[in-house]
């Protein structure tokens, strides 16, 4: 028994030492010495040259401008007449620069070459006016012209812009666009889409990718009364309120640093509440108490 015991494990030990054997004999690479050296000087050069330089799409062999424009319609669901989004795309210094180098090379004079400096005017108007007719029906107008602000700033129009995939397609003397490059182009796109299709059509396409942006949005992220207080009387006595009463309502730690203060203000006449605030001390929590009841008129957040 014992002898047939040592046999089984000399039989393993010689099983397990022909694998081990198997598996540490690898075929050679056949990689030349002078390769890992070449590789790192490579990459202590490209290093040193940093970052390789943005590029357009345009440089690509496979790019097809015309096709772009296409799929750029067909991405926004929209029917667009080509030559005027075309020109849409086309930036005033890049044209007048292409005039300038055929006039230098004594080419004979052409037509001007189309750009969108005039459309870009039209759909600022276009999109300005959309707004403000949306926020007017329930908002006064020193409201409706701060969101008007916020929705029409050139950073906000080409994060806008970037997003629907237009910097690919900006024709202009610098690359990547600017940031009121981006801006115009999209104003001109909205213009071009106003002479492409019908109103109602340019006000849905500018409530989807524009007043969309206010989702989310508190009235106070984009507008604040310099006197919270003394504008809140001035709209409550346009709805008939002639009496605010400010009550101290709580107080605590009023001698550290951490002093906080809370003030409701109330109908005089009913002595509903209208607003709460809490500041550090009394005519900050008075203001915010102000701003809390200005939310509760226009139902906090702004129209979406």
């Amino acid at each position: 028994m014992s002898l047939w015991r040592y046999s089984l494990r000399l039989s393993k030990r010689i099983l397990c030492n022909h694998s081990t054997a198997q598996i540490l004999k690898t075929e050679p690479k056949n990689i030349h010495r002078w390769v890992a050296p070449t590789m790192r000087v490579l990459a202590r050069r490209r290093k040193e040259l940093g970052p390789e330089p943005e590029k357009p799409r345009s440089s690509h062999l496979e790019w097809n401008y015309d096709v772009e424009i296409n799929c750029f319609c067909k991405r926004l669901g929209e029917k667009f007449d080509v030559g005027i989004l075309k020109t849409a795309f086309v930036q005033r210094e890049w044209a007048n620069l292409q005039e300038f180098k055929t006039e230098e090379t004594g080419e004979e004079s052409s037509q001007p070459i189309p750009n969108n400096f005039e459309l870009a005017h039209e759909g600022f108007k276009l999109i300005y006016n959309t707004i403000k007719e949306v926020y007017s029906k329930s908002y006064p107008q020193d409201i409706v012209n701060a969101v008007c602000n916020y929705l029409t700033t050139d950073e906000m129009l080409a994060n806008i812009a970037k997003h629907l995939g237009v910097n690919d397609l900006i024709i202009s003397a610098e690359f990547p666009p600017e940031t009121k490059t981006t801006a115009d182009t999209f104003k001109a796109i909205v213009a071009a889409l106003s002479k492409s299709v019908d109103e109602s059509r340019v006000k849905l396409f500018i409530n989807d990718f524009v007043i969309c942006q206010m989702v989310d949005k508190d009235i106070s992220d984009v507008w604040t009364p310099e006197k919270p207080y003394d504008y809140l009387l001035n709209i409550l006595q346009g709805q008939g309120v002639q009496e605010v009463e400010p009550r101290l309502c709580n107080k605590s730690a009023v001698n550290t640093i951490l002093a906080n203060y809370q003030v409701g203000l109330y109908n005089g006449k009913d002595k509903s509440c209208l607003g709460l605030g809490w500041g550090e001390n009394i005519q900050i929590a008075k203001d915010m108490a102000a701003l809390d009841a200005l939310q509760r008129i226009y139902k906090s957040n702004v129209r979406k």
